[in-house]
């Protein structure tokens, strides 16, 4: 016999879920309890909620599914920002909270952690609208079948669910779960299909310089392969909208660069924008991945291929599975090399770094440099929302480094969080290397001291520049000064008497050569805190941020 908690971690278990990130509280202990008896899965603490949020989602990031447990209301809420930011970019999180005993709506009781309300389903229905799915396990005859659909859906829409378990039908006894294969359902219209391969392929055979460019839903839809795919059968150029940065192979020939309109890689928007057709697969067109609504495109030459549909040319063919179209279309196009050639005409990318002599301070351009020359196929790269992003885009990835960062949702913070969830999911078998702005850093600084306790070894640059650089760029005041701290220290505080991480600051080019070459040799987590001058910012972010001010200054119409 099996408990509904114990059932429950099976099936992360079988979803290939090895840890699930918790914080305690009291309507949660007995299934934490529950949880413990699957030897599978290991528990990992956090400081509070909206960290372990945040770790959720760098863990899901690196291996695809992720498990976050919490306390009734109190819990839930303090991590629906992170939830929200995983619905948003694409992320299966279970969200699995404790939830009040089922007698006590019953009998009207007004309970702690609530509103005060007699109605405690309030929960439930705020993560309806950052969850596809959203349950509140109150019977043990439907427990097996709630969480078993919840999590299937969670798979398949590669969104976020909530599993709401009262708090005395945790180890209510259940039947053992049976074997289940957790797989979609989901298949493309034969004729649609056909249809809108024929027309994508008369529209790119016609061109004369036809281009690729990946977007971020691609690896949502499960259809990186097939764009590979794609690319190496036409041979065109092709380029990564931001957001969509290290989903591909950028050591191969045909890569152009980040297409990101007026602030793309050198060279990339001219050959994108002067293409006579173009092939956007799995885009989102927002304010942050357009610069401000400013790509240069042509709809007449547009070819979008969605996760569930297909617009050539302003014409729409729905119940179209993105890579289904995506490998249907790879047979059926002429190679055509024309955009690639063009863009080795033109190449010609502006040097990441400059000379700098040993005492030189460090500047943004040559930190970023040093950590381009550190990257290799081992190393999931964290970046932060602000000026890393722009620093980021320029960096040249290795083959099968990874890069993460939070494009849609922009939540400052994320990165301390996500970088302890991918130190954890990749622990012993790649090296996690994070860029984090010390206005973000201030949000969740906390989570670092887990990262010690459970002796993960990421390298953290702390980029300290005294404030919100991001924010500046698109409309200053000083709101957008923070108060400063000595970063560094920080390490000796969360070592206490067991840690053994390392830490320190660097205020010149030698001192952030000898530390980097530190933390390369060390198995513990390195901290380096990294000051560089408070206007010291990518030339992209100046461009990028006025325009995003304009737009978010348009007057209303009348």
């Amino acid at each position: 016999m099996s408990t509904v908690g114990q059932y429950l971690a099976t099936r992360l278990e079988q979803i290939g879920i090895n840890d699930y990130f918790v914080v305690p509280g009291d309507f949660n202990l007995v299934l934490l309890d529950e949880f413990l008896f699957n030897k599978h899965l290991n528990m990992i603490s956090c400081c509070n909620e909206l960290n372990a949020g945040y770790a959720a989602d760098g863990y899901c990031r690196a291996t695809g599914a992720a498990a976050l447990v919490l306390t009734f209301c109190v819990g839930g809420l303090s991590a629906i920002n992170a939830v929200a930011g995983a619905y948003a970019e694409d992320l299966p999180v279970i969200v699995i909270s404790g939830g009040p005993n089922t007698n006590s709506a019953a009998a009207h009781q007004i309970l702690h952690h609530t509103t005060g309300e007699h109605d405690y389903r309030y929960v439930r229905d705020m993560f309806a609208k950052v969850t596809v799915k959203s349950v509140i396990i109150d019977d043990i005859n439907t427990a097996a079948y709630l969480i078993d659909d919840t999590i299937s859906i969670a798979l398949e829409k590669q969104k976020p669910v909530y599993i709401e378990i009262a708090c005395n039908l945790a180890n209510y006894p259940l039947a053992p779960p049976q074997p289940l294969t957790f797989s979609s359902n989901s298949r493309s219209d034969a004729l649609s299909l056909t249809a809108a391969v024929a027309a994508a392929a008369t529209l790119l055979n016609a061109a004369k310089k036809p281009t690729l460019i990946t977007g971020v839903k691609l690896r949502s839809a499960k259809a990186t392969v097939a764009m590979q795919a794609l690319i190496d059968a036409s041979g065109y150029a092709f380029a990564a909208m931001p957001n969509a940065k290290g989903f591909l192979n950028e050591a191969q020939e045909n890569y152009i660069g980040i297409y990101w309109g007026s602030v793309s890689s050198p060279g990339c928007a001219s050959i994108i924008e002067s293409s006579d057709a173009y092939l956007f697969a799995g885009p989102v067109f927002s304010d942050y991945t357009t610069t401000g609504f400013s790509l240069l495109i042509n709809p007449k030459k547009l070819i979008e291929a969605h996760p569930t549909h297909v617009v050539v040319a302003g014409v729409t063919y729905n119940h179209v599975l993105l890579a289904d179209f995506l490998t249907q279309l790879a047979l059926n196009l002429s190679i055509n090399t024309y955009s690639l050639e063009a863009f080795k005409r033109i190449e010609g990318e502006a040097k990441l770094s400059h000379l700098a002599s040993p005492e030189e301070n460090i500047s943004v351009r040559n930190l970023f440099s040093a950590i381009e020359n550190i990257l290799n196929g081992q190393s999931n790269l964290v970046v932060e929302t602000g000026d890393s992003w722009f620093n980021g885009m320029r960096l040249h990835l290795p083959k099968d480094c990874s890069y993460e960062f939070q494009m849609q949702w922009g939540s400052i913070g994320w990165a301390t969080g996500a970088t302890f969830g991918q130190a954890i999911a990749v622990q012993g078998k790649r090296r996690v290397i994070s860029c984090i702005g010390d206005g973000s850093f201030q949000l969740t600084a906390q989570e670092v001291a887990n990262m010690i306790r459970y002796e993960v070894n990421p390298i953290i640059f702390l980029i300290n520049n005294h404030g919100y650089s991001i924010e500046v760029q698109i409309h200053d005041g000083p709101y957008n000064t923070i108060k400063n701290w000595q970063y560094s220290e920080l390490i000796k505080v969360f070592n206490a008497e067991d840690g053994k991480a390392w830490g320190c600051v660097v205020n010149t080019e030698k001192e952030l050569a000898m530390a980097i070459k530190t933390a390369l040799a060390n198995d513990q987590l390195s901290f380096i805190e990294v000051i560089v001058d408070k206007n010291d910012c990518n030339k992209n972010l100046l461009e990028w941020g006025s325009k995003v001010g304009v737009t978010n200054s348009i007057p209303p119409k009348s």
